[in-house]
């Protein structure tokens, strides 16, 4: 890199400061080095205009995956507005035959793009995009051209012909984010790899503890909390009908705009008992007492002001499952979150008490996992054993 291309990043990365709330701050020099001055100038006018933090923040992703794939595919920074001709490329790209693919390398995403995109780490699957994906960079896309005050070809007839054409050519079964759910008997195999008395034991249990009793929470979320997030509530009983019941903690989550909730929406769920507990440990032995609540740890104990990325949650709870002798590649971070639901089914606990907490907005969704509890503890599958 020439000392005049280091000086412009130096200088993006500064003005990528003021959104260091927003966006995560291990992401900001690759940020810096991939987005425009007007890129850099278009985030932070939405974020004064007030953009929800989570939509500020998918498309700051997206916009930095768009210009590096540019650069790659074209030699050039994205073009505002892009032309249809590059639309249709990024689809071309993205969504292809895998059988065509087998024989003609040239079909779909070139060697060299792909190849420069994974050096970036911004490209980790093997084979095509799954829809959703190009879709919302598409998406991600219209809306920044829109904020420019430009019009795009994304409404334009052969875009759409395109897309659907590709979806069904690049077709793949829908996986789940989470191979295994992390229930009840899973999480107690995770804490008991992390009961020591080091920090990152006493970090990582309370994450683990946190993530899954307020409700199996999106990894994003967890790295995101922040000490303000936290308020304190009056103990409540071990058991709510016996007056003589020992106290527990409990202390209410607010989690503000989450994945599902509108703009006027302010969610939070509760925390009691352990959980509580666990958090409140970690915070007093971190010295933590404002900003993020979950935060790096370097490998000499000492904690950085950063809060974790939502990768580092996921990394995290892989690596603890694999020091419980565990399968990592079975378990992400949204296994918390099925985990949540199926231990909520395996319980009895009803679903809509279970929704409440776990703040799903779809009852097929949240049903689903309760459906799958249900075959397995019912009757119907166990005609012959």
């Amino acid at each position: 890199m020439t000392a005049a291309r280091a000086d412009i990043v130096f200088r993006r990365a500064v003005e990528l400061d003021a959104l260091d709330a927003i966006l995560p701050f291990d992401r900001r020099d690759q940020l810096a080095a991939l987005l425009t001055d007007d890129d850099v100038a278009t985030l932070k006018h939405l974020a004064q205009q007030g953009m929800g933090d989570n939509t500020l923040r998918a498309l700051a992703s997206d916009l930095g995956y768009l210009e590096a794939w540019c650069q790659l595919a074209t030699g050039a920074p994205l073009p505002w507005p892009a032309p249809e001709a590059l639309l249709l490329k990024f689809v071309a790209q993205h969504l292809w035959d895998p059988v065509k693919r087998a024989e003609d390398p040239g079909h779909g995403m070139p060697a060299e793009v792909e190849a420069g995109l994974r050096a970036q780490g911004l490209l980790r699957a093997d084979g095509p995009h799954a829809p959703e994906t190009v879709r919302r960079r598409l998406t991600s896309w219209s809306i920044l051209t829109r904020w420019r005050g430009l019009k795009g070809s994304f409404s334009d007839p052969s875009l759409k012909s395109a897309l659907r054409l590709a979806v069904r050519a690049a077709a793949r079964p829908r996986q789940r984010k989470s191979k295994k759910a992390v229930t009840g008997d899973v999480l107690a195999k995770l804490l008991a790899v992390c009961a020591g008395d080091r920090l990152v034991d006493v970090r990582d249990r309370a994450l683990l503890l946190t993530a899954f009793a307020s409700g199996g929470r999106r990894r994003s979320e967890v790295a995101n909390l922040r000490t303000e997030d936290l308020i304190d509530e009056e103990p409540v009983r071990t058991d709510p009908t016996d007056a003589n019941s020992p106290p527990l903690p409990c202390l209410t989550i607010h989690l503000g705009r989450t994945k599902t909730s509108t703009a006027d929406d302010d969610e939070h769920v509760m925390l009691i008992g352990r959980p509580v507990t666990a958090l409140k440990q970690w915070l007093a032995e971190a010295g933590i007492d404002s900003g993020a609540v979950f935060r790096k740890i370097d490998q000499w104990g000492n904690v950085d002001r950063r809060g974790l990325t939502p990768q580092s949650v996921n990394l995290i709870l892989k690596a603890r499952a694999k020091q419980a002798g565990l399968d990592p590649a079975a378990f992400s971070a949204h296994g918390l979150r099925s985990g949540y639901l199926t231990e909520a089914a395996n319980r009895g606990i009803p679903l809509p008490e279970a929704m409440q907490q776990s703040l799903h907005k779809s009852v097929t969704q949240a049903a689903s996992y309760y459906n799958n509890a249900d075959r397995k503890n019912g009757r119907a599958a166990r005609l012959v054993i």
